[in-house]
């Protein structure tokens, strides 16, 4: 749980940080910082996409769990219930803050921490292996855009920190049970969609899209699901 520990610390004095002196922060400086930011998010899901040792079909087994993740997520409402989430945290803190802000800094920080495939793989690390590498990267990337965040956006920022320790600490302990069925195979496929979900997640982070980037969550689960499939039959 180093890992998680650190990255909440990170979210916390990031937006700490960026809630102390947002007004002496220039707007367009915190935009151009974000933008690099969704820069290196993307070199880092193209990286995570790319690897000489995954099999030929990794391509079909990715493809269709993506498909099948995506189609489970939005019926489940995943991204609805994020922003219900923000929502009500926008009703308690709504008289201090201004109408709207705190529910969308919570959204936005939530989805920016832990839609992304370095949560997902760095926990799954951290609890399989006591590799909190993932992780820590990721803390990096966290301290610097939850300050930028919140320079724009508030404390709702801040109050991502809550979903970040639940999210990540639940992958975390959750590991240790799936550990038996993780097959090397299916870490891999698990790695090469949660990257396409980094990607995914880049876009958002630069401005070229408004992706619903958490209802592709459940492609985590049917990618060793469709591995393990495909072992089966072929």
């Amino acid at each position: 749980m180093l890992g998680v520990f650190v990255n909440v610390l990170t979210v916390l004095v990031g937006s700490s940080f960026g809630l102390l002196f947002r007004k002496a922060i220039p707007e367009k400086m915190a935009a151009g910082i974000m933008n690099v930011l969704g820069l290196c998010t993307l070199y880092i899901g193209i990286d995570g996409m790319i690897n000489e040792d995954f099999p030929g079909h990794m391509p079909l087994i990715i493809i269709i769990s993506m498909v099948l993740g995506t189609a489970a997520g939005f019926l489940m409402h995943i991204h609805e219930g994020i922003n219900a989430l923000g929502d009500l945290v926008e009703r308690r803190f709504t008289k201090s803050e201004g109408q709207g802000s705190v529910a969308r800094g919570f959204v936005t920080a939530s989805l920016v921490f832990c839609v992304g495939a370095m949560t997902v793989v760095g926990s799954l690390q951290a609890g399989l292996e006591g590799d909190n590498t993932l992780l820590f990267t990721k803390s990096l990337l966290d301290l610097i855009s939850s300050s930028m965040l919140a320079v724009s956006l508030g404390i709702g920022v801040m109050l991502s920190f809550l979903f970040v320790l639940v999210f990540q600490g639940g992958l975390v302990l959750l590991s240790g049970v799936l550990q038996p069925i993780l097959t090397d195979g299916a870490i891999d496929a698990m790695v090469c969609a949660g990257s396409l979900m980094i990607v995914a997640l880049s876009f958002n982070i630069i401005g070229i899209t408004k992706l619903k980037v958490a209802n592709y969550l459940p492609a985590l689960v049917f990618a060793p699901a469709v591995w393990w499939l495909w072992e089966l039959i072929a």
